[in-house]
Formats: structure tokens, sequence, C-alpha cells
């Protein structure tokens, strides 16, 4: 007998053991809602999973994982054939760093820039396999400078800011100009999401529709840090620093020629791939209101293996974006054991692939939908949320575009979440998430970022986490976390879907919106 009890003892230790070291996180979370969705996000964004970059193995296990977990919810398949599934083919371009190279000749001597280091360059079929030509900086590249560059690399200060010349227009630009190239500086004075190297890869996904036509000649589109600008202009007597700090303030910039010659190889390789979105729907309770679906949405893809960053090159992507599939899993969880209401519409749970690839996965889901696009009310994505600091103030984007907006705001008020509009438009946000084919659409969509006030705390976590973590490996399950925040978000979005699904009148988009329909 005791011989047995020991035997038992030593199982549940080593038990105990094992569940630490897989749930390393359990005592920092204080209510069990939040501890299963965390431990679907750890599964989801474990090492095994390999980032789940669009068309791998690894993401295909990931989209089973998620396929599952929607049956055991007791939701319906809502993709193609009657499965959970719907195929979206791409076509893969890499610029790979095996056969590229960067280099610089001036006047007495030579350097290279470092590929996803120092510089990167757009990917394209299309790509010439070498290019070279004298260099010249035309400050912000509007077409008022760009006279007298044909067979020059043109050098332009990347800005984002409002008013001044977008990167499409300085390509736009450089391209009526016959320019060899361009190149983009980093503007270090964007504080509001600085610039981050190394680059994970370079690499062009598209959706493959049946209808591509043949790519022309590509001008070549690159962009630089603010230290590899320094050394470009060395030599030139210009003072990198200064003008960096001038185009960084947006005051005018000046237009000289630099000495030496810009010269690059390009090696490309290039795939079809295939990734399906995970689609899965649960019918609505009233018999008036089933026929409409409520799109809760998240996406299920992340960067996969890229460049390592302090010796780690698996980008997990465990807040961006497996965390916020892990609640759409959730939430199913939750109404299957009536913890949470049956709502009265049809909720649509979408894991969209291809979203860190230029969102498109949503963006064929809206083009083939598996369900009426007529009757989907409204999309919830899931998406560039932060749960780093307590939450008060939650930014909605497409705010004051559809009436969501005062749903939103009549869910949060009794929580004291106060819903702000995006005061950093700048960084374009709405424009770089899923609700945006869905909003092109016409369809009422709306999303959510963790707010702060400036020179708070909050902030300086919310900077930091875009400055180390966004989009490189350090996104993982070990990173600073508030749970409790966590959980109250949580509970808002439950609340909120609940409140559309159930709401006598569908939400709609208001007139004089850029989404309303011309």
């Amino acid at each position: 007998m005791r011989n047995h009890s020991l035997s038992t003892a030593a199982l549940l230790f080593a038990f105990s053991l094992s569940a630490v070291a897989q749930h390393p996180r359990d005592k920092e979370i204080h209510d069990p809602d939040t501890l299963a969705w965390w431990h679907t996000t750890e599964a989801l964004s474990d090492d095994s999973m390999e980032g789940r970059d669009t068309g791998t193995a690894a993401y295909q296990r990931a989209a089973d994982m998620v396929a599952a977990r929607f049956k055991a919810a007791g939701l319906q398949p809502a993709g193609e054939n009657g499965s959970y599934f719907q195929t979206v083919k791409m076509h893969q371009v890499d610029v790979t760093p095996a056969g590229t190279s960067f280099a610089v000749q001036g006047p007495n001597s030579g350097f290279e820039l470092e590929f996803l280091q120092q510089i990167t360059i757009g990917a394209s079929a299309a790509l010439p396999a070498s290019f070279e030509g004298p260099m010249t900086f035309r400050g912000y590249c509007g077409k008022e400078a760009m006279a007298d560059i044909a067979g020059k690399v043109v050098v332009c200060f990347g800005t984002q800011r409002e008013g001044l010349p977008s990167g499409g227009e300085r390509t736009a630009n450089a391209r009526a100009g016959h320019a060899v190239a361009i190149i983009n500086v980093d503007d270090p004075y964007f504080s509001i999401e600085p610039p981050r190297w190394p680059f994970a890869y370079a690499r062009s996904v598209t959706l493959v529709t049946g209808k591509e036509r043949p790519a022309g000649p590509t001008l070549p589109a690159m962009r630089i840090s603010a230290d590899a600008f320094t050394r470009l202009l060395a030599g030139s007597k210009q003072d990198a620093a200064a003008i960096l700090k001038t185009g960084g303030s947006k005051q005018p910039l000046p237009s000289f020629e630099i000495p030496g010659v810009f010269s690059a190889h390009i090696h490309t390789s290039q795939k079809e791939i295939s990734s399906p979105n995970v689609l899965a729907v649960l019918p609505g309770s009233d018999p008036k209101l089933k026929d409409e679906y409520v799109v809760a949405a998240a996406h299920l893809d992340g960067y996969g293996f890229g460049t390592p960053v302090k010796g780690d090159n698996l980008y997990n992507g465990t807040l961006d974006d497996a965390a916020y599939v892990a609640l759409l899993i959730q939430m199913a969880d939750d109404i299957k054991a009536g913890r949470l209401p049956a709502p009265k519409r049809s909720l649509l749970l979408c894991a969209f692939t291809g979203e860190e690839k230029g969102l498109l996965g949503s963006r064929w889901f809206v083009g083939h939908p598996t369900v009426p696009l007529a009757q989907v009310a409204a999309d919830v994505n899931l998406d560039q949320l932060r749960p780093l600091f307590p939450l008060h103030i939650l930014t909605a984007e497409a705010l004051t575009d559809t009436t969501l907006g005062e749903t939103a705001k009549a869910v949060a008020a009794p929580m004291h979440i106060e819903i702000r509009p995006d005061r950093e438009p700048e960084r374009h946000l709405l424009f770089r998430a899923d609700q945006v084919p869905f909003l092109e659409a016409h369809v009422p969509a709306i999303s959510f970022i963790f707010g702060y006030d400036p020179g708070t705390d909050a902030e300086r976590r919310y900077r930091e986490w875009y400055e180390v973590r966004y989009h490189r490996p350090q996104d993982d399950v070990t990173q600073p976390m508030d749970f409790d925040a966590a959980r109250t978000f949580d509970t808002f979005f439950y609340r909120l879907v609940d409140a559309i699904a159930d709401a006598p009148v569908r939400p709609k988009i208001l007139p004089g919106s850029q989404f309303a329909a011309k």
C-alpha cells in the first residue's frame, strides 16, 4: 500500500511539473474563461505551429486545429463542399538572400548594404536581375522635385505624414520620370510607430484569380534604414542627421546629387501556394433574424520563419493574431456550455489566411462569400489588440462610419471603458486589417485597439511593444501581459457580439462615410 501511495504521489508530482511546463503562466490568470483562452493561445502559437505562415504545412496544422475546435463547439461548417475550409490560392515571390546584393561605389571607396538588416526591396516576379545608376536625393519626391531623374536611382525621404507625398505617389513620380529605381529612407522621427529592422523577409503574395495579366517591368522600390542613409551620404558634404531631422518635422528638403553609383543584383524564387480560411457558423435562435449573419473574425496566419532577432528566427505571432483566433474559439465554447446566451442572428466565425500578406483571405472571402454577402449584417474584427496595461480606453476603427460605433459605446459605458476615434490616423491602422474588405463592400465593420493617454505608462508599454515585438520573434507566449485587461476586453467582445446579434435593427453604414455606397 505504501509503495502504491508513493507511486501515485510520484505520478501526481510528475503531472504537476508537466502542467507547469506546459502552462507556465497559469498563476497570473484569475478566472477560468481567460485561462481557457490563454491555453488555446499557447497551443496556436506554440513552436510546433512554426509561426503559421501562409501556405505552409504548419499553417494547415493550425487550421486543422481551429476546425476541430469549431466542430467540438457545435458549429456547423461554412466552407466549401460541406467543410470548414475555403481554399485560397496564391502566388508567392521571394527575393532570396542568396544571390541578392546591394552596393554603393563612391568616388574613392565602396561598401555593401546588408540585405534585410539595412535595406529591403519590394518583391516582384518582374524585378530586373540587376540594375545600377547614379544617385540623386529629391526630398519628399513630389512631382515638382522629379525633373532630370531619367536613368538615376532616386532617393526619397520616406515620410508617412499627412500632406506629403505617399509611398505610392513617390513611386509613381519616379516611374513617370524614368528613374532606374527608388530608395525610400526611414523617418526615424515617426515616433508613433518607429521603423523596425531587420525585416523578416522580402516577399510578395498575391491572389490567384484566373484573370492575372503578365507583369510588365517593375520599378525597383527599396527601403533603407536611417543609419544606411548616413553611409550613403558620406562624402557628399551633406549632413544626413540634419536632413532626417528636417524631414521628420515636415520642413522643406533640398535636392542634390549623391556622389557614386548604386548597384543591385536580385535573385527571386516563385511558387504557387494554397491556404484555407477556416469558416464556421452558429445558426441564430430567432426565426426572423437567423438568416442574417454577424461575422466575428481574426487572422490565423503569422510570419513563420524569418531573419533572426536576438538569435530567434521563429515569429510565433502570439498576440498577432493567435490570441484572437483563440477568442473566437472561446466564445463558441462558452455559447455551447451556456455561459453565453445563444445569439438571435447567426454567427459566422472566420479565421482568415493571408492577412499579413495583404488581407488576402478576407478579400477572397468577401469576393467569394460562402453565405450571401447581402445577409452579412456586420463584421467585428479582432486584430491589433495588445492587452499590456489596464483597459480603460478602446480606440475604435471606423467608429463614425457605421452605427456599430454607437453600439460599442453603449456596451462599453457600464464597463467604464471609453470608446475613442483613432487619434493617430497617419498610421493608417484602419486599412491594415481584415475589416477593410467588408467596409469596401458596404458591410458595417468595426475593430479595436487598446487605447492610452499621451505620456502615460500605458503609452510607454504600447510603444515598446511595437518597437521590439511587432512582427518579430519576441511576440511569443513569454511576453509581458495584463491578463485582467485581456479578460475585460474578452467580456466586452462577448457583449458587443451579443448586442449586434440580438438588435432588432441591423447595423448600417452612415451617410457621408467614405464606405457608403455611391
